[in-house]
């Protein structure tokens, strides 16, 4: 996926901070015409592009806008934390 906004940085808008690295995923396209949304979990730095797996959607209920949720393949889910391997 193709980070757009890296972890740490601010929304070009609304100024809030971005807590997880966000961008989309090329060559798709979404109800609303554009490429993929996506979050990415799992690693604590900011990043320009990642590969991994999705392991969730989000799915908005106030527009057709959803969004994924990547992380690193191998990850290990827990109830509270995502962790990357190492």
């Amino acid at each position: 996926m193709i980070i757009g906004r890296p972890l740490g940085s601010k929304h070009p808008k609304h100024g809030f901070e971005y807590k997880a690295n966000y961008g989309y995923i090329p060559n798709t396209k979404s109800p609303d015409g554009e490429e993929l949304d996506a979050y990415y979990l799992g690693i604590s730095r900011p990043l320009m592009n990642a590969r991994g797996v999705c392991i969730a959607i989000i799915h908005r209920t106030n527009d057709d806008d959803d969004k994924l949720v990547v992380v690193p393949e191998g990850t290990e889910l827990t109830d509270n934390r995502t962790y990357a391997p190492q």
